[in-house]
């Protein structure tokens, strides 16, 4: 009898040890505060316990206890709310490190030049306060015509008022425009009667005839790309880094900063690229980095990215190609189907900007990327451009080379219109929304740009949302600061800088406009097994707020601060102020 009862022991003893195991002991278990999800099963909890670098449960408090042991350190948020960590699907952080020297032409509310004559007065007391000498070039960035009084561009003469002998040239705030004075020109041996490259364009006098300083898309990026090689290489530091490094640090802290832990740099090449493989090999890294090479810059050497497809290595992973399709609808050089509501001078009444690939280059380029497996960003903002894309993306699918599974996404989509939700869902693509425009530029799309009707479409989450479309949200910085915080924001209240509420039917809520920036976002670069939600198992990519987006006024969302932001449990970013 006493064996038998042993053996009834030993039985239930074994059953237990396989079915209520001990829980797992925390590094950290995090409650007192809103704990948001972004899973719609189960949007909030009342605590979150990691470990290693993942999380180890999610649920109420009480049950949390059973993963809190001596060593774990209990962190009480006090009334602020923790999310997923931000992840930035479309930015441009080797764009922005290149900009750190650069003389900041930002107007309000992230700068100062209003006019031409503020571009002026920073760019001479820059060279001032620097004694600079002749030939020693001069970089500004961010100027913005449709904020700027005067609604023009800088010209070639008015930075050759500045000086006549120092190189001068100023990127417009797209990214997709310069302007450069004589000695720039000179400097970078553009000569009077150039020839407009394909997919850009040199601008001219109206009378003269003569080159007024802007040039457009592939002049401009021809000629920033002369300009950065002709520069001499910066030495290194006692600290071993050279310059270029430093600057890339000091632009990650900023991504960092506004909470995100996974950063994006779209369209990489040339020394932008050297400087990702620099960063990761010297483990600079402090967040997760997913870059995506101009395929027609990388077009000869395409092939030896793909060992590195999808594979984080030092932090760095190569998750695709990149395309640009047109150009920038605040710029006016994004392809349109109809003409621009007010022509950019120089330009005719039905001026409608214009394409940067053909129909026929764009196909057999999205073949070979998507026929090796590979996703690919693109770049469309008009709807002409945004129509070729799907066009020829929706070709490669009836042939059976693109897969939804790939999840190629659409940039920007600025221009949209509403027979484009169906076509995107139907060929199964991402679309992805600069919703920072409609506070940003929302009153010059609606005066200037588009015109009321077309204006009122922009970024169109709600039809996305409407159609079971998982759309994402980005701020493509450096056009604007890495702050996803706005674009959440624009895509709630859609108010512009006027106050005016610019198609209030494409709003989403805050929940949505928050998923769109953590959980789709995540999805979009095939990361929603590991990021993007709170839940057991994902790692513990986090971020945490002064405030509730979901409970604040909403109007109020843009205001909110990041307090710290955490990768893989470790405090990468701490609020001092």
């Amino acid at each position: 009898m006493k064996a038998k009862f042993k053996q009834i022991v030993l039985l239930c003893a074994t059953l237990s040890s396989l079915s209520c195991a001990s829980p797992e002991i925390a590094d950290r278990l995090y409650f007192g505060g809103s704990i948001l999800t972004m899973e719609d099963q189960r949007p909030e909890v009342e605590a979150l316990a990691t470990k290693g670098g993942k999380i180890i449960f999610a649920g109420n408090l009480r049950d949390a206890q059973e993963f809190v042991g001596e060593a774990t350190q209990e962190i009480d948020l006090n009334g602020k709310t923790l999310l997923p960590g931000f992840i930035d699907v479309h930015g441009h952080i080797t764009s922005r490190a290149g900009m750190e020297q650069a003389v900041d032409l930002s107007p309000t509310p992230y700068g100062s030049v209003n006019s031409i004559p503020d571009l002026q007065r920073v760019i001479k007391a820059y060279i001032d306060k620097n004694a600079l000498t002749a030939g020693i070039p001069v970089l500004g960035n961010g100027y913005d015509d449709a904020i700027m009084v005067e609604h023009t561009h800088p010209t070639r003469t008015e930075l050759d008022a500045i000086s006549a002998t120092i190189p001068i040239i100023v990127i417009h705030t797209s990214g997709h425009a310069s302007v450069a004075n004589s000695a720039m020109l000179r400097l970078l041996g553009i000569p009077e009667d150039v020839k407009d490259p394909v997919g850009g364009h040199y601008g001219r006098d109206m009378v003269t005839k003569k080159l007024n300083g802007k040039l457009e898309e592939n002049a401009s990026f021809d000629a920033l790309v002369k300009l950065t090689n002709a520069l001499p290489k910066p030495p290194e530091s006692a600290d071993g880094l050279s310059s270029d490094l430093r600057d890339f640090v000091k632009a990650q802290d900023g991504w960092i900063r506004y909470g995100q832990t996974t950063i994006c740099d779209g369209r990489s090449m040339g020394v932008g690229l050297t400087l990702l493989r620099k960063a990761a090999e010297k483990k600079l890294l402090k967040v997760d980095l997913v870059y995506f090479p101009d395929f027609e810059a990388n077009k000869k050497e395409w092939e030896t990215f793909l060992p590195h497809y999808m594979k984080y290595e030092n932090r760095l992973k190569f998750g695709g190609f990149k395309f640009s399709d047109d150009g920038s609808p605040q710029g006016k050089t994004a392809w349109l189907t109809e003409p621009y509501f007010v022509p950019p001078e120089g330009q005719t009444k039905d001026y409608k900007g214009f394409p940067i690939f053909s129909d026929s280059l764009l196909y057999e380029d999205l073949k070979i990327v998507f026929s090796k497996g590979i996703t690919a960003q693109l770049h469309v903002n008009g709807d002409a451009a945004i129509d070729q894309a799907l066009r020829v993306i929706g070709r490669l699918k009836a042939e059976g080379v693109y897969k939804p599974a790939l999840r190629a996404t659409l940039i920007h989509v600025q221009n949209s219109r509403p027979d484009h939700i169906a076509k995107i869902k139907e060929i199964g693509v991402i679309p992805s929304y600069f919703s920072g425009h409609v506070y940003l530029w929302g009153d010059w799309h609606y005066q200037s740009v588009f015109g009321p009707k077309r204006a009122a479409f922009i970024s169109p989450a709600h039809a996305a949302k409407t159609a079971g479309i998982p759309f994402t949200i980005h701020h493509d910085a450096p056009v604007t600061p890495p702050d996803l915080l706005m674009g959440v924001y624009s895509a709630v209240n859609r108010v512009t800088r006027s106050g005016m509420v610019l198609g209030p039917d494409q709003r989403i809520s805050p929940w949505e406009a928050l998923q769109a920036i953590t959980i789709h976002a995540a999805r979009q670069y095939q990361e929603e097994d590991k990021k993007g939600s709170l839940a057991v198992g994902k790692l513990a990519d986090l971020v945490v707020l002064n405030e509730n987006p979901l409970k604040i006024d909403p109007l109020k969302i843009k205001d909110i601060k990041v307090e710290q932001t955490i990768k893989e449990g470790a405090i990468v970013y701490q609020r001092k102020d």
